[in-house]
């Protein structure tokens, strides 16, 4: 008897660590195949120009202690000759701006609108989340019109305001999702104290909506310096103003053959983005989830 009755447990034991193994598995092939490519392109980045055109970048595993296959020279011309030091620059003026201004305002908009008791907030917070799923390319000829007649085309504060325009609804829905599900006992308790809304949003929101923040800080970033259009059509290609992604786009455009440039310079836009979203990573999921899940 007791030996039966264990069996139905030792099978479903069985069957669990199976689907597990096969999980880990499965989530081992997609990070290999989805990190293969960047790889080769971070390996190609430090391969002579003879070297690249003779073999593929996977010949240097064989021998990758032989310090003779390896240069910095792309680096060096990249950054030198080809002018994406400059666009490198310009492309952190551009990001961190428009990054850090939607999420103050986004901020200030999700406590008023979670917490704060206002003439049309609802119609106001539903129109904001209409915006969400019209299409950024709709505004650009009317905003590129209001920009030449106020002289702000060309400028880094126009961008700034643009990335800030187009970043905004879903800035104010997200943090929303987060600062409505803090206790109300905590809300009503800082009142009830004195203070004033604006010292609870700066003492006890803010420093609580850091996972949301934080999430939204990561997408905005990720957005504003990838951008390729919206950096086309407000700054243009002025290597003064230009971002990395225009100037790479000029790359192609121009030195297609040149991939030992191309690599590098592709790598360089990589790496900042990458050091942000691993810098921020433990608050991306929380923040994300801000929101899916009601008590």
């Amino acid at each position: 008897m007791n030996t039966s009755a264990s069996l139905p447990g030792t099978g479903y034991a069985l069957r669990k660590a199976l689907s597990k193994t096969t999980l880990r598995t499965a989530v081992l092939i997609i990070c290999f195949v989805w990190t293969l490519p960047s790889l080769g392109l971070f390996i190609s980045s430090f391969r002579p120009e003879n070297d690249i055109r003779a073999s593929g970048w996977w010949t240097v595993l064989e021998t990758p202690f032989e310090f003779t296959q390896w240069t910095l020279a792309n680096y060096e011309k990249v950054i030198t000759a080809n002018g994406l030091g400059q666009t490198f620059i310009n492309s952190l003026i551009v990001t961190i701006p428009a990054t850090v201004i939607p999420i103050t305002i986004a901020a200030f908009a999700a406590y008023a609108f979670a917490w704060m008791d206002f003439w049309g907030r609802d119609v106001f917070f539903a129109l904001i989340v209409g915006l969400i799923v019209m299409p950024l390319q709709m505004a650009l000829i009317p905003v590129l019109r209001l920009y030449t007649s106020s002289g702000l085309n060309g400028t880094f504060l126009g961008i700034w305001l643009a990335h800030t325009g187009f970043g905004l609804p879903l800035a104010v829905y997200l943090l929303y999702n987060f600062i409505a599900q803090l206790p109300r006992d905590l809300i009503e308790a800082a009142k009830v104290d004195g203070a004033s809304h604006f010292q609870i949003f700066t003492g006890i929101v803010l420093r609580l909506s850091t996972p949301a923040v934080a999430s939204f800080a990561v997408f905005q970033f990720l957005w504003v310096w990838n951008d390729l259009l919206v950096a086309l059509v407000f700054l243009g290609t002025s290597p003064s103003a230009s971002t990395m992604t225009a100037r790479l786009s000029e790359l192609v455009g121009s030195r297609g053959q040149d991939w030992h440039l191309l690599t590098s310079g592709a790598f360089l836009s990589m790496v900042v983005p990458l050091v942000v979203f691993f810098a921020l990573q433990r608050y991306f999921v929380r923040g994300i989830l801000a929101g899916s899940v009601k008590e």
